[in-house]
């Protein structure tokens, strides 16, 4: 309890920074605050599409969140079709992509963890369960569900090497949290450790494996392949070079690799796309900088004429970066060459596109080994390696194709996760 007062205080203390900075953040990115709806206050039609039904509340913080739970979005479709299905986000870029789920009725922006937003929003919605995505602990949201007698679970948990440490500081406070948890499905064995060391109750502890690998394997067809190339008015015969998930630092890494290898008079063609869509300013200024002719998705329509080899397509969207891996010859995955602990390896595998990725994969040690054990990926620590790998790989077809093949099948292994995730959800329900 005096966990929660002191929690109390701060949150007061601190709200005119909170509200502040989130204004100004969503000001400096052009999009909306939506400060009401942070504070439990949601509009009267958003309401009229969930009122009088049974509700399944899902949370993912982001867009990795997101399209981690897709298939259970999926299955909870499937098994409840007359339940409707909400999911909040808390960033903008998360919402965008969760906008675009058919399988979801409402999308809301997570509240504030202040303790009468928390419960306002809990008594619009009024869920029959809450799934709360990976390790986002909020103490007031989960205690106030928990007083609700609503079922809370967690899914797809992990606790990084760098969040134990931090964890372990505050483990008075967080046994607490997590024994407001009915389920804590954790991914691996050694989530599992972590979760029961930091209070959470033993039996309440199950190891349900990565929601991630239940991504669907889709290899194109030449024709799909070919159509798609098009609608994005790449060179037709260009083999494509895709770099996502970049961060700052990283977009310099991948252009002196890609300049290294056009001047070898390849037909090469780059598509460039930062983790941050905000951060395509910048990137085209870097790009102008060093002499590189490139378009803005968001510029191109069906009036656009086709891009040369050598040039760069700058993705300032969201939500169609695994449509870029799909007709993409080799992949880059970026948070990786900088301290950032890298990004879902899994995405570009399911596509059958070999990846290349840096040596910050803390957040995804598993996923990062099995690759690599299954010959589905390479490792690379700079500009050099990463010209040498991406070189090697482009002068030998078969190779390339080897290796999409061997990461598809590291999904297909390992897939199961949903089904195990939905058996222990529908308990509650």
């Amino acid at each position: 309890m005096a966990f929660y007062f002191v929690y109390e205080i701060l949150l007061i203390l601190l709200s005119p920074i909170i509200l502040g900075w989130h204004a100004f953040r969503a000001f400096q990115r052009g999009r909306p605050a939506a400060i009401a709806q942070r504070l439990g206050f949601l509009p009267a039609d958003q309401l009229a599409a969930v009122s009088g039904h049974e509700v399944l509340w899902v949370h993912a913080v982001s867009v990795g969140e997101t399209m981690a739970v897709k298939s259970l979005l999926i299955a909870l479709r499937k098994r409840y079709p007359r339940s409707k299905i909400v999911l909040s986000n808390v960033t903008e870029t998360g919402r965008k992509v969760a906008m675009q789920l058919p399988e979801i009725d409402l999308c809301i922006y997570f509240p504030f963890d202040f303790r009468f937003a928390v419960r306002k929003i809990l008594k619009s919605i009024n869920p029959s369960v809450v799934v709360i995505a990976e390790t986002e602990l909020w103490p007031n949201f989960i205690r106030e569900t928990a007083r609700r007698g609503t079922p809370l679970v967690l899914a797809n948990g992990r606790i990084s090497d760098r969040s134990f440490g931090r964890y372990k500081k505050l483990e008075w406070a967080f046994r607490g949290v997590l024994g407001h948890f009915s389920a804590l499905c954790m991914q691996t064995e050694e989530d599992g450790h972590r979760i029961k060391s930091l209070g959470a109750v033993p039996t309440q502890v199950h190891v349900a494996g990565n929601l991630k690998y239940d991504v669907p394997v889709r290899c194109l067809s030449a024709q799909e392949m070919a159509a798609m190339r098009k609608e994005y008015r790449i060179p037709h015969l260009a083999t494509v070079f895709t770099a996502g998930s970049t961060h700052q630092g990283e977009e310099e890494t991948v252009l002196d690799a890609y300049k290294e290898l056009i001047k070898e008079n390849r037909d090469l063609f780059l598509v460039l796309a930062p983790r941050h869509p905000e951060r395509a300013g910048k990137v085209g200024e870097l790009l102008q900088a060093a002499g590189m002719k490139y378009s803005l998705r968001s510029s191109l329509d069906c009036n656009t004429p086709a891009m040369e080899n050598g040039e760069v397509l700058l993705l300032d969207t969201v939500g169609e970066l695994t449509k870029m891996y799909s007709f993409s010859d080799v992949v880059f995955v970026g948070g990786s060459l900088v301290p950032v602990g890298g990004h879902n390896l899994l995405e570009p595998a399911s596509c059958g596109a070999p990846v290349l990725f840096g040596p910050y994969m803390n957040n995804f040690r598993e996923i990062r080994s099995l690759v690599l054990q299954n010959g589905g990926g390479i490792e690379v620590a700079d500009q050099n390696s990463l010209a040498g790998s991406l070189r090697e790989l482009l002068n030998d077809e078969r190779k390339r194709k080897e290796m999409g093949m061997n990461g598809a099948n590291v999904l297909r292994r390992n897939s199961g996760s949903t089904e195990r995730h939905m058996e222990i959800i529908s308990s509650f329900l």
